[in-house]
């Protein structure tokens, strides 16, 4: 009798453990498993560094399609003359570093892109 008990008791364990296990039929869909009603932004990685009043960004473009950046210092001195670099374009695996600098601090650095597009066709 003791055997049948223990056997019941397993027996009803692994059945509540199955019944509760999520199932992969029932789960909603995941959210980049989903079609996109727009093309991605493909945005080289960049890396911002501070030292003393001059600012780097150290981009790199993993992506297949070509990213326009540029490097924006925002300086902390009202009479400081903040900056804006030209537009650098980095090609597919291309790696670029873009530096400014302010008078004296520092206040606010940021990368921003433009992801250009290819011409249909290529």
């Amino acid at each position: 009798m003791r055997t049948t008990w223990c056997f019941a008791s397993v027996l009803t364990t692994v059945t509540a453990l199955l019944w509760a296990a999520p199932s992969a039929v029932s789960q909603p869909p995941r959210e980049d498993s989903k079609p996109r009603s727009e093309p991605r932004d493909f945005r080289a990685d960049c890396t911002t560094v501070l030292d003393g009043s001059r600012a780097t960004a150290y981009c790199h473009n993993p992506y297949p399609q070509t990213d326009r950046v540029r490097l924006h210092i925002e300086c902390e001195r009202w009479w400081d003359v903040d900056s804006d670099s030209a537009p650098v374009e980095i090609g597919p695996a291309g790696y670029i570093e873009l530096t400014d600098r302010c008078w004296k601090e520092v206040s606010t650095v940021w990368v921003s892109h433009q992801p250009l597009r290819d011409p249909a066709g290529t």
